[in-house]
């Protein structure tokens, strides 16, 4: 299955850079596909408040018999839960839910432009020093909103997750990233199963023996950029975990980088930000 001790760094703190994404997981089988991808190599899993499983991934980490050192959970706060003490209070819930001790990474879901940043952030770097969380970021924030974010949390984010998949160009925020010795996390990555049906990604893939959606995480990770595909399938748990013993070359990556277009965003609503 090739190398699965792969990570991605920033500000000092290193994660693994394939991890399994929870949105629409329910239940029982939130559990035991959380347990299959341990026993898979997986060490890194997302869910959020908005989610409505972190009890289940949380229950499908302690049931793996893996050491809870061993694995990466993250959660996000919902943008419903900004407020300084709806922050506070969202997130012990968050823990208690997941009854894993304090939480790896806390990502602010979404902006929210009803409640000043500062405030937020504040209450953020609150609930890391108070010991509930370990490291803090951000999701879905455009480049401007980060550098601002970062500044008021005096340079301890170490993470925006974003949108990001062939489809759609985001350098701007990804430079802005980098910039800020920020990690960047990209979810829907083969772009909700649409890198599947792409001709360039098929071809690119044939010529690996891969699959067009491996292509598509392989560029990603190549560039640094963890991922965090979703699946409900254990077949393609092993796919999307196997991209480390293969290597794109520069005019294949560039070719990759070619297939942006102006209408490739997936995800968009009403309460997100002006984009990039």
């Amino acid at each position: 299955m090739g190398q699965l001790m792969q990570f991605i760094e920033a500000k000092g703190v290193r994660f693994p850079a394939v991890g399994l994404g929870t949105w629409e997981l329910r239940g029982r089988d939130c559990t035991r596909l959380v347990q299959q991808a341990i026993k898979l190599g997986y060490r890194h899993f997302d869910t959020a408040q908005m989610y409505g499983n972190e009890r289940e991934v949380g229950e499908g980490v302690r049931a793996s018999g893996v050491r809870r050192e061993e694995i990466f959970v993250v959660t996000k706060v919902s943008p419903d839960n900004l407020a300084p003490r709806a922050l506070e209070r969202s997130v012990k819930d968050s823990v208690g839910q997941l009854r894993l001790g304090e939480i790896d990474l806390l990502l602010l879901h979404w902006p929210n432009k009803g409640v000043p940043l500062q405030e937020t952030i504040e209450a953020l770097v609150g609930v890391k020093r108070d010991g509930l969380v370990r490291q803090i970021g951000v999701s879905n924030y455009t480049a401007a909103l980060l550098e601002e974010a970062d500044r008021l949390a005096e340079h301890r984010l170490v993470c925006n997750q974003i949108e990001m998949h062939p489809f759609l160009d985001q350098s701007k925020v990804v430079n802005a990233c980098r910039a800020l010795d920020v990690a960047v996390v990209a979810y829907t990555p083969i772009a909700r199963g649409g890198a599947r049906h792409d001709a360039v990604l098929t071809r690119v893939g044939e010529a690996h023996g891969k699959t067009a959606a491996q292509v598509s995480l392989r560029w990603l990770v190549q560039q640094g950029i963890g991922v965090i595909p979703r699946t409900s399938r254990v077949e393609r748990l092993s796919e999307n975990i196997d991209i480390f013993d293969f290597e794109l070359s520069e005019s294949e990556m560039q070719q990759i980088a070619a297939l942006a277009r102006p209408d490739g965003r997936i995800v968009d609503w009403s309460w997100s930000p002006v984009w990039d």
